[in-house]
């Protein structure tokens, strides 16, 4: 135990950021691991299992826990063993449900200019 004042506090400040540390570099490594699995065995969701591991590395980063360049290291290696899974089994993990959203603006030509123009003269009777 040490006996200067600022050595006992720089020793707790050290106790509280191992234990936060803890949890971003034992998150990552659980998520690494499951990707691994899932990429070894193959099954449809290992890309899930690998979006949800390179978060979690990008995060143990970002918070300082392990360097960018060990991040972006892992993050490679998984992204290169999932490039290597068998082709009809990247296909199948890669298709994911797409809902269909309305468009929001028209598309070129389709009368946008008569209901811009109503717009306008609406706007100008409002104001008068």
């Amino acid at each position: 135990m040490a006996n200067i004042k600022s050595q006992i506090k720089r020793n707790k400040q050290n106790d509280k950021r191992r234990l936060r540390n803890r949890v971003y570099r034992g998150t990552a490594r659980i998520a690494v691991k499951n990707a691994r699995t899932a990429i070894d065995s193959g099954v449809p969701e290992s890309k899930a299992a690998l979006v949800s591991a390179i978060s979690a590395l990008d995060k143990a980063a970002e918070q300082g826990v392990i360097h960018r360049n060990n991040a972006a290291r892992r993050k490679s290696r998984l992204e290169k063993a999932f490039a290597k899974m068998e082709p009809v089994k990247v296909e199948a993990a890669m298709v994911e449900p797409v809902a269909e959203a309305e468009p929001t603006k028209s598309p070129k030509g389709e009368k946008a200019a008569p209901r811009r123009r109503a717009a306008k003269a609406e706007a100008k009777t409002a104001s008068e």
